[in-house]
């Protein structure tokens, strides 16, 4: 962990995800443009990483579709100078070749890497949608609670050599569990990470560890046994309405924070959020009145230590 200076806080805007569908919220982005707009307005706001996922834009459903990405992502990098992060794990419908079909070509300074296999169900959030907008979005939703995420040791282990190593993009390693950790461990214990690490604590999500503050404590205390508390970064991720409270705990706490409309749709108790833009500025507006001071992309690179936005391949 950066220790020399004032502690900079980093704000990671996970745009649109691939968990929440159209029917739960009218300003969840589905469109290149759409996810474009909102990836930039958060970039404006604050957030200094953009966590990227696409979506087809026809239906909104997800998709691993290198030409859909291409249509957003080359104008987010023009017009932004955040990092830009391109998810790994897509959704739990996609194989492993899928997911990795358009990081590979990117080659971005950042990509998430969900750190084990999992029950990754979401099926309680359909319970609040009375009509649903397309076909595909209730066996969806209702389907995540009979599947699993899959990200076996060897899985990781491609990712790992095919990204990591073969194109100097570091990770932004999620972590749903204590078990998680372990697993990260030993890719550290192989050589096949190099520090710092920057962990994703993702909490709140059914099949993982659930929001409660005493499971922040217990992650961050594990981390610090199996990594040492220089060797690391940690950010937290707080599902649904558990978001602002957890990040804010994680700031305190010596983290940094991820918002966005992937992790949830509101910005307080019964209001959606009309952007992602109006999370980052809640959570900027949060960080600032605790005296903390928030992290430029630049700084960002620094504490990541990423490879920089001149070795990345973007093409629209």
């Amino acid at each position: 962990m950066a220790t020399t200076g004032k502690r900079k806080v980093i704000i990671t805007c996970a745009v649109t995800g691939s968990v929440h569908t159209p029917s739960m919220s009218p300003y969840l982005p589905l469109t290149p443009d759409q996810i474009a707009e909102q990836a930039i307005e958060a970039a404006r706001a604050g957030a200094s990483v953009l966590h990227l996922h696409a979506r087809n834009p026809d239906d909104g459903s997800p998709t691993p579709d290198p030409a859909v990405f291409d249509r957003f992502v080359p104008r987010i990098a023009a017009e932004t100078d955040a990092i830009i992060n391109i998810t790994t794990g897509g959704s739990t419908r996609m194989t492993l070749e899928e997911r990795l079909a358009y990081p590979l070509r990117a080659k971005p300074e950042l990509c998430s890497l969900n750190m084990g296999s999992m029950n990754f169900s979401f099926h309680k959030a359909g319970r609040g949608v009375s009509e649903w907008r397309f076909p595909w979005e209730q066996a969806y939703v209702e389907g995540s609670e009979n599947l699993i995420f899959r990200n076996t040791f060897a899985d990781i282990k491609t990712v790992l050599s095919q990204l990591g190593h073969a194109h100097g993009t570091r990770f932004e390693f999620e972590c749903y569990d204590v078990g998680h950790l372990y697993n990260l461990a030993h890719f550290v214990e192989e050589d096949l990470v190099s520090g710092p690490l920057f962990l994703q604590c993702v909490l709140g999500i059914m099949g993982g560890l659930s929001s409660d503050p005493e499971n922040l404590h217990l992650m961050r205390g594990t981390a610090d046994r199996l990594f040492g508390r220089e060797n690391y970064e940690f950010s937290v991720l707080g599902a649904g309405r558990h978001q602002m409270g957890l990040v804010t705990m994680g700031a305190v706490m010596g983290g940094h924070v991820r918002v966005g409309l992937e992790d949830s749709l509101f910005l307080g108790r019964g209001l959606l959020a009309t952007s992602c833009s109006a999370q980052v500025l809640k959570v900027r507006r949060i960080l600032e009145e605790l005296s903390f001071d928030i992290a430029t992309p630049d700084e960002a690179r620094e504490i990541l230590r990423t490879k920089g936005s001149d070795r990345v391949s973007f093409h629209g």
